[in-house]
Parts: C-alpha cells; sequence; structure tokens
C-alpha cells in the first residue's frame, strides 16, 4: 500500500470526532492563580471565549484541584459538581475532562485538561495508575473509556507488578512508553482492547509532589482516536533532544532514524526548555523534520508534554492528530 493509499485509508477510519476534544494549558499566573496559556478548540468557539475569560485560584475548579491535590485528576461530571464552567461545557458537548498538573520538583508549571464528550461510538481509554509508597502493584486511580464498558470493568479488576503490561513498564523506565500494538504478550488487556477497537496506547509517568508512583495512561482507537501519531523524546548530552520511540499510523515505528532537535526548537524543544506542555495548530511552522512528516501524514496539531524526574527533565511525550 502506497503512502497516499494508507493517508486515505487513515483519513476515512479517522473521519469522526477525536476521543480527547478540547486540550487546554493553564498556567500559574504569579498570584496564587492559574491563567489559560494555550489551548486546542476543535471549533467550540464559545467554549474557548468562557476559558478564555476565566481564572482559577489554588483548589478552585478543576485546574485549581489538580494543583491543590497535586495529582491527576479525573472528572466525569462536569454540570453538578465544582467545575466552574458547566453550562458552556454541556452547551459544547463535554462530558468528562481529565487535570494533569506538571510539576518541575516541588514546583507547578502547568495543569494540562483534556476534555472529553459522550458519543454512542465513542472509543478509547484516559486512566491514571498508582502506586502507594511500599506498594509492590500499580492499581487503577481512575479513568475514562467512552463506549467501552466491559474495558473499563477489566482495568478495575487487574493490578500491575513494575514491569508489566503499559502503566507497569513506564513505572518501570520512568520514562515514556510506546506500545504500537495491544496485543499479547506486552499488553495484558489485549483481548478486550481488541473487541472494542483499541489498537494503540501511551503510558507516560506523571511526576507530582504527592507520595506514590503516577502513570497516565492514553489509549487510542482508529475511529475516535486519541492520535495518529505517537513520539518520545528524550535530553541527550548534548544538549539536544532526540526521537527514541512513538508511532505513526503513516510511517510505522518510529525512533530507528537519528532526529533530533535543539532544545527550545518548537513546541517540542520549548516544552523541554519551559517544563510548561505546548501546543502547535500549525505544524508547518515547526522545525523541517517535524512539519515534513506532518504533512506526509495529514497531521494538523501536536501536544507537548514535559515529563519530569524529580526537578529534571526525562522526556517530552508527544501526540498529533
Amino acid at each position: 500500500m502506497t503512502t497516499m493509499e494508507k493517508l486515505r485509508e487513515v483519513e476515512t477510519e479517522t473521519g469522526k470526532r477525536p476521543f480527547i476534544r478540547v486540550t487546554e494549558v493553564w498556567v500559574p499566573d504569579g498570584d496564587d492563580g492559574l491563567t489559560l496559556k494555550d489551548g486546542l478548540y476543535g471549533g467550540l468557539a464559545e467554549f474557548e471565549r468562557v476559558a478564555r475569560e476565566t481564572r482559577f485560584a489554588f483548589g478552585e475548579g478543576l485546574p485549581g484541584k489538580a494543583w491543590a491535590s497535586g495529582k491527576p485528576i479525573v472528572l466525569k461530571d462536569l454540570v453538578g459538581s465544582y467545575f466552574k464552567r458547566g453550562a458552556a461545557a454541556e452547551a459544547a458537548g463535554l462530558t468528562c475532562a481529565v487535570a494533569v498538573p506538571v510539576f518541575q520538583g516541588e514546583t507547578l508549571t502547568a495543569v494540562l485538561v483534556l476534555f472529553c464528550g459522550d458519543d454512542r461510538e465513542h472509543v478509547g481509554a484516559i486512566e491514571v495508575w498508582h502506586t502507594p509508597v511500599g506498594a509492590v502493584e500499580m492499581a487503577l486511580s481512575d479513568g475514562y473509556y467512552g463506549t467501552a464498558e466491559v474495558f473499563e470493568w477489566t482495568a478495575r479488576h487487574v493490578n500491575f507488578m513494575k514491569g508489566s503490561g503499559l502503566p507497569g513498564q513506564t513505572w518501570e523506565r520512568e520514562v515514556p512508553v510506546v506500545f504500537a500494538d495491544l496485543r499479547a504478550p506486552r499488553f495484558l488487556r489485549w483481548e478486550k482492547a481488541q473487541e472494542v477497537g483499541i489498537s494503540r496506547g501511551i503510558g507516560v509517568p506523571v511526576h507530582t509532589n504527592q507520595p506514590g508512583t503516577f502513570v497516565l495512561t492514553m489509549l487510542s482507537a482508529l475511529a475516535t482516536p486519541i492520535a495518529r501519531r505517537f513520539e518520545v523524546w528524550r535530553p541527550q548530552a548534548d544538549g539536544t533532544l532526540r526521537l527514541t520511540d512513538g508511532f505513526c499510523e503513516i510511517a510505522g515505528l518510529l525512533g530507528a532514524a537519528p532526529l533530533t532537535l535543539a532544545t527550545g526548537e518548537g513546541a517540542i524543544g520549548t516544552a523541554a526548555a519551559t517544563g510548561v506542555p505546548a501546543i502547535s495548530a500549525n505544524l508547518s511552522a515547526e522545525p523541517a523534520a517535524i512539519a515534513s512528516a506532518s504533512k506526509v501524514a495529514g497531521l494538523s496539531t501536536l501536544v507537548a508534554l514535559p515529563v519530569h524526574r524529580d526537578a529534571g527533565l526525562a522526556a517530552v511525550a508527544v501526540w498529533y492528530l
């Protein structure tokens, strides 16, 4: 199959709305609050307008509570809860949000918020896994699964040892891990994943100021994709970033070619330099290697999430649509 034939096939498969409808980056404003730095809204102009007029105090709303709690939060009630923008979310068809605080050492640099919507064909998963201090297994803290109820039941009844499955391998390596093929033996829930159409995944360690270990996993289906391309960039001794792992629906497995970026270069390099998640909705303006690969694969946006180990940068996790 040629590249163009693959692209047309993927475009057909992914013609529906993506699993993640809205992505936001909230940053400290210097006055014990959070303001919006950037966002991807997928045409939800009114929800974007409300977001840009909103500020969160420490502990207020979903971003503020993620900051105060120091750990990722899954919120499945955006109307009858502490969520401040409930009316706007309901009007936009958004029903669930996941907030991920980004800490560099003990300092919060940002809160990344991912919104999903209710859909009869909405398949995929965003999961938060946690291991208490001294525990030998990792269990599900919470997650959102769209219509994949059976897969959710399985997740709530399975634990992972260090090095086992996507959560366990991410826990062991302490860097993002890409599973390009969610089948046995690496992915322990592969049968249920295949039943609902989930095919790819990425695990991201979440550094927090709370005890224990947290891992964020995002599991993608072609029909309602979280991403059509996942990448892992890691810092090198010479100060550059190198693409070390990834998968693209068009290009296949990534990481074999010695692709590098300078720290501070493009959205990915900016996330690495600042410790703040970065968003790009104009991939043609990114560094040549990123712009070229994105054009070939028909991609239009990216999200770059810096992953810290204590105060140092361990990697940048990147996903594209």
